[in-house]
């Protein structure tokens, strides 16, 4: 039989690390301060109106041309490695999953994040996750950015948990995502998905994990905490923690607990289906003097 599966969705940036990914090594390479860089890539947007995230991926090109300096795949990926996680990051997938292995449960680990996918795969973790959904680029045979590929903003992150909850994993699939399916033969039922975030750019997921049974998380540092308890107190998350994903932290035992939570129901739910695969069968163990 398939063991069950619970998938932890997670952001990325002030999420797994603490701050925007560009900050730590991309935007310092330009000779600019982080908020000079943001200020003038949202300005741009509103200006042009553009989506935000195409906004900031062209204000990337376009500076680095300014700047005369080479941005390709590869050097992306390197500034990928000045990333810093928050505490217990890198242990959290492997103990998670034992864990998840002790309940007989399968545990898999998502990204979605408006953030690039090229800097995620250069921070160290990137092999944890089944699947990272985030802005990209398309490059051309020298590994120069010539198009946006993939551009994940903070609606858009909706359309790849019906991805994860159908198991239609693949960006160019829309025939079979847009497909009607049942929902007992839906990969990951959404009552079994976890979402962890940490602010507004989150809540079109987390709406969507407390409609449809999941559980929501917003994670925070001491400076956000005022943000986070906004979204506890508007009913858009079900907990906030610190971002500590060391083990025997708040937010390492509540995870643990949901996935408990779940495990449990999964475990019902297929007693109760085998019950009725019995009664088909006309193996029901019930006295028929009951029922006259």
């Amino acid at each position: 039989m398939q063991k069950p599966i619970i998938a932890l969705l997670y952001d990325f940036d002030k999420t797994l690390c603490t701050q925007d990914m560009q900050n730590y090594a991309f935007i310092p390479s330009l000779g600019m301060e982080p908020e000079a860089f943001w200020q003038e890539a949202n300005g741009f947007g509103r200006a042009q109106q553009m989506d935000g995230i195409l906004a900031y991926m062209y204000t990337m090109l376009r500076k680095s041309r300014e700047k005369g300096l080479p941005l390709t795949r590869q050097a992306l990926v390197e500034k990928g490695r000045s990333i810093e996680l928050f505490p217990g990051v890198k242990e959290w997938f492997g103990r998670i999953n034992a864990f998840g292995e002790s309940l007989g449960v399968e545990i898999e680990h998502y990204i979605l994040s408006s953030g690039l996918s090229e800097i995620i795969e250069g921070s160290g973790i990137s092999h944890e996750f089944k699947k990272i959904y985030a802005s990209e680029f398309y490059y051309d045979e020298s590994g120069t950015p010539v198009w946006p590929k993939l551009d994940v903003n903070f609606t858009a992150k909706t359309q790849f948990v019906y991805r994860i909850n159908k198991g239609v994993l693949d960006v160019a699939n829309d025939r079979d995502l847009n497909a009607s399916m049942p929902d007992d033969s839906k990969r990951i039922p959404f009552t079994n998905m976890i979402y962890i975030g940490d602010g507004l750019s989150d809540v079109p997921c987390m709406k969507m994990m407390r409609t449809y049974g999941g559980q929501a998380i917003a994670v925070y540092q001491p400076e956000s905490r005022m943000a986070v308890e906004e979204l506890l107190y508007r009913a858009r998350v079900d907990f906030i923690f610190p971002a500590d994903y060391r083990e025997g932290t708040a937010l390492d035992e509540t995870v643990k607990n949901i996935i408990r939570k779940m495990a449990v129901a999964d475990l019902l739910a297929e007693e109760h289906a085998a019950q009725w695969r019995q009664i088909g069968k006309g193996e029901m163990p019930y006295q028929a003097s009951l029922f006259e």
